[in-house]
């Protein structure tokens, strides 16, 4: 076996953006990708769809350095998007982007804390008994739903961040997909003669200063001189006998435990396309010709469309502890609790909308062995954890992933690029 100066293992955004990074430096490397195709949580397909369907990643969230760049480095366009807001409550459509009752009164508390603790702590100290029961929900829902977090034990912190610093207004989709952004990036590492590998999982890391092998699966050995790993933290918090789960040897704890000590939410996305674009019509009460987002209160809450496109898709979002506790629903089962949710929503029978459903997808992500889950909030201990985790092992171990970003754009596939980019570079640096 071909021994490489690095071995990248997880070939998502952050494990191919190091790669790239290394290759364009003149380094070798070897990526090893536990599914039959690269991306991660990236993966636009085109099957049965009329056009590029994200299953995974979609929006760029912001006009965000290292994504826009690299899109234009790539000469792949982003379009604006933009969008009104909606909810739907009571059976009542209504234009609105306040999801939260007092949610003035209740930022401005938290921007007074002063030491973090758990949101569920917070509000229940500061915002206890049954005249703040609505708020508490909503704000609980809203974690779950734009987090994917359990509020029980979220960063007070991390999210206070996240919400004084939120860029609502510049929003962006990558024409044709983020597929094209990870092709782009794998085909640039190949072009340097290095290789992908999918359909390889990587059991298990024996290592000592500056030599490493990798133990796949397959029984195949892989040696660098270092490695990287690029792997989702929901992997990285699985059992040690848990399918794509990895171990190290000797083992890491100090490392171990600080991946327990981050969040990893919980999502299952459903893709719906009807033969028509049903909520444009003059017979619902209320103008949707450019609704973006949908808000409700059913079992699958969230929707949006493609707008500013007009097109039949409805992307279907049930994020956080929901989303965890339909993990081992069958994918049919789901795609009927979003055909009643949204039959609710419109007033409109169930059958009458299965009928006029022509392709549909349940990207059941927390059901994925090699992922399991949607991406990384931030806990008490994760900034502690985050710093342990930066750290390389012996110059040897590397961590890269979205849930090492530590900035506004936590949980996006900037936040993977960055990491990457950033390890590269670290790892460049040392010569």
């Amino acid at each position: 076996m071909k021994k490489t100066d690095v071995i990248i293992i997880g070939a998502g955004a952050s494990g191919l953006m190091t790669a790239y990074t290394l290759a364009k430096a003149g380094k070798t490397v070897t990526v090893l990708e536990a599914r039959n195709r690269i991306g991660g949580r990236i993966n636009t397909v085109k099957e049965n769809f009329s056009g590029p369907t994200e299953l995974g990643a979609e929006f760029v969230h912001g006009d965000l350095p290292v994504t826009l760049n690299l899109l234009k480095e790539a000469g792949i366009d982003a379009c604006d998007v933009g969008f009104e807001m909606w909810q739907s409550h009571n059976g009542t459509f209504k234009q609105s982007e306040e999801f939260v009752e007092g949610w003035d009164g209740f930022l401005e508390k938290l921007n007074k804390l002063q030491s973090d603790m758990p949101l569920l702590d917070f509000l229940e100290h500061n915002f206890s008994g049954a005249r703040y029961d609505k708020m508490r929900s909503q704000i609980e829902n809203y974690v779950a739903g734009y987090d994917t977090a359990d509020f029980r034990d979220a960063s007070a912190f991390a999210l206070r961040n996240e919400w004084n610093h939120e860029d609502e207004d510049a929003q962006h989709r990558v024409d044709g997909g983020y597929g094209k952004m990870i092709n782009y990036l794998a085909n640039e590492c190949r072009n340097a003669g290095n290789e992908i590998h999918t359909n390889t999982t990587a059991r298990e890391v024996r290592w000592k200063a500056n030599a490493v092998q990798v133990m796949a699966a397959n029984g195949t050995i892989y040696e660098a001189g270092k490695v990287i790993v690029a792997l989702p933290l929901g992997v990285l918090q699985a059992p040690d006998n848990a399918e794509g789960a990895i171990t190290f040897n000797p083992p890491i704890e100090q490392q171990k435990q600080a991946i327990h000590n981050m969040g990893f939410g919980s999502v299952i996305k459903i893709l719906l396309e009807f033969d028509e674009i049903f909520w444009e019509k003059e017979t619902i009460c209320a103008n949707l010709s450019n609704m973006g987002f949908l808000f409700s209160d059913e079992a699958i809450p969230t929707y949006w469309t493609q707008s500013p496109a007009h097109s039949p898709l409805l992307t279907g979002w049930l994020g956080g502890p929901p989303a965890f506790a339909e993990k081992g629903t069958s994918d049919e089962a789901i795609l009927q609790m979003a055909i009643a949710s949204l039959a609710n929503i419109f007033k409109t029978g169930q059958e009458q909308l299965q009928n006029k459903l022509i392709a549909w997808h349940v990207a059941n992500w927390t059901a994925e062995p090699f992922t399991r889950g949607s991406y990384a909030y931030d806990k008490v201990k994760s900034p502690e954890a985050r710093k342990v985790l930066l750290k390389p092992v012996a110059t040897t171990i590397y961590f890269a992933g979205e849930y090492l970003y530590d900035g506004p754009a936590m949980g996006t596939v900037e936040a993977a690029l960055t990491s990457g980019k950033n390890v590269a570079e670290s790892i460049l640096a040392k010569k």
